[in-house]
């Protein structure tokens, strides 16, 4: 099992930044690739990012790249931190941002292991 924890969501003008993180923990949960998905209100959840295990590779969808950083913190086997950079936020990116693991590179339809979710919000 893997237990995944967000944190740093809030609410933020357009043009501006927020920084989202994902404390993971669990006997293997530095095996596991890991990412972000978000659900804004009335619609479907969607791929956001995802980064590798080793964090050598990662893989955005059309509508963030070049907009959003992911970046993975492995500090032992059990204890891992995922983080979301995010510039340049747009209305449009509102919405709760759930943090995934997975056993698969990139799990852009579902995963194994869900957060809670953090709302973001940026207000135009």
């Amino acid at each position: 099992q893997v237990q995944l924890l967000e944190s740093g969501g809030g609410l933020v003008q357009a043009g501006g930044s927020l920084r989202l993180s994902c404390a993971a923990s669990g006997r293997t949960s530095s095996s596991y690739a890991m990412g972000w998905f978000r659900q804004a209100p009335g619609k479907e959840r969607e791929f956001v990012a995802a980064i590798t295990r080793s964090g050598s590779s990662t893989f955005y969808s059309d509508s963030v790249k070049g907009r959003f950083t992911i970046s993975r913190d492995n500090r032992n086997n059990v204890e891992n931190t995922v983080y979301l950079e995010m510039t340049s936020l747009k209305p449009e990116d509102t919405a709760v941002y759930y943090c995934y693991a997975d056993r698969y590179f990139p799990a852009v339809t579902t995963a194994n292991f869900w957060g809670q979710g953090t709302q973001v919000t940026v207000s135009s």
